[in-house]
């Protein structure tokens, strides 16, 4: 456990923290549930702004937080309630653009520290694009301190205009793969006899089916390895809006791809997986990379600086956007037990040199009670 004292152990009132989440997609929503019970250990109040769904999925109630309700839109209803919510926070998170320019609104007129944590960078076109623009500009200059999950962020948040900008230590909580009837690690098995894969290579993709994805590279890659022999199955685990459009290509062109829906059971899909394929661009702290890596899976991903960061020589990077050097990597791993056994032990030291949630909580709780060192007593 780390040493960072409790605020009471110094004589303090609980310092009274809230954290904001706006859609919250996985890797920010599982940081905020593994930072509440963090802070809640060390006698720090967390109130968690979310939507009700989000409380559903990662129970921050169960870690020890008060859960208010707030809608992701930014309509007048949904500041108010972040306000209210607020009124006597010593100190506001927020977490993503969306939940950090909703609590810079909420936050008008008071003097709150306002700490914000970009984990991936905002995405959109034309007059989106400008507009998201400007919400950066907004909050990076009403945020007290910016964290960012990747250098380029970090770089990013100053450029646009931040004050105070740095590289935040982010953990992906541990999620241990669910032992089947025959004892641990029998899952993999079971989920390949579900998929009918018992002597076919499974390749895994995991996320939204939303264009950022980059599934129409991972489509364009699946039609050349319609021609291996066997043919691998490829998995998408995820649901989303491009379901029908993905489906209708997928049937057109008589695709081995297979979109999954929403599963529950990821750390046993990877169990059962070959390879672990990570097709989009611009997913700087990959939850699925992660995972993949601590589960031992080889991983397939674009050559980004943010994924570069993360993953360092542990996977097979390709480059953004290439379908064929997508299909020709998978192709060359699949035909080199080597080269996996290899990746395999790679992936797994650099899972082992990530912070660990511990030192995560530390480094936070550090910016936190750097930002209110001026608190009344207890």
């Amino acid at each position: 456990m780390s040493h960072v004292s409790s605020p009471s152990s110094q004589g303090q009132a609980p310092l009274r923290t809230v954290q904001v989440l706006g859609g919250g997609n996985a890797g920010s929503s599982a940081h905020v549930r593994s930072l509440t019970a963090g802070l809640v250990a060390r006698g720090v109040r967390v109130t968690v702004c979310a939507p009700s769904e989000s409380d559903h999925t990662y129970d921050f109630s169960g870690a020890g937080a008060d859960h208010i309700p707030v809608p992701r839109s930014s309509d007048p209803g949904s500041v108010a309630a972040l306000r209210a919510a607020c009124a006597d926070a010593d100190l506001v998170h927020a977490h993503g653009l969306h939940a950090s320019f909703r609590a810079v609104l909420a936050l008008s007129g008071r003097r709150v520290p306002l700490v914000v944590t970009w984990h991936n960078g905002a995405r959109a076109e034309g007059a989106r694009a400008h507009l998201l623009r400007m919400l950066e500009r907004r909050v990076v200059k009403a945020a007290t301190v910016v964290l960012g999950t990747t250098s380029g962020l970090v770089d990013r948040a100053r450029r646009t205009g931040a004050r105070d900008a740095r590289l935040a230590a982010v953990s992906l909580p541990g999620r241990r793969e669910p032992d089947g009837p025959d004892g641990p690690g029998s899952a993999g098995g079971k989920v390949r006899a579900e998929l009918g894969v018992t002597e076919r290579p499974l390749l895994l993709a995991v996320g939204s089916l939303d264009r950022h994805r980059g599934y129409d590279v991972l489509l364009d890659a699946a039609r050349a390895w319609r021609f291996l022999d066997p043919v691998p199955l490829v998995v998408v685990a995820g649901e989303g809006p491009l379901r029908g459009e993905l489906q209708a290509r997928i049937d057109r062109e008589g695709l081995p791809v297979l979109l999954a829906g929403r599963r529950e059971d990821v750390p046993g899909l990877l169990a059962a997986a070959d390879l672990a394929l990570l097709p989009g661009a611009d997913e700087s702290r990959s939850v699925l990379a992660q995972e993949a890596l601590r589960a031992g899976v080889p991983l397939i991903a674009p050559l980004t600086g943010g994924v570069r960061e993360l993953v360092g020589d542990a996977a097979e990077l390709v480059a953004p956007g290439d379908a064929a050097a997508l299909a020709g990597a998978a192709v060359r791993l699949l035909d080199d037990p080597e080269r996996r056994d290899a990746l395999r032990e790679s992936g797994l030291r650099q899972a082992g040199s990530w912070p660990t949630e511990d030192e995560t909580v530390a480094q936070v709780l550090s910016v936190y009670d750097e930002l209110t060192q001026l608190r009344p007593l207890g």
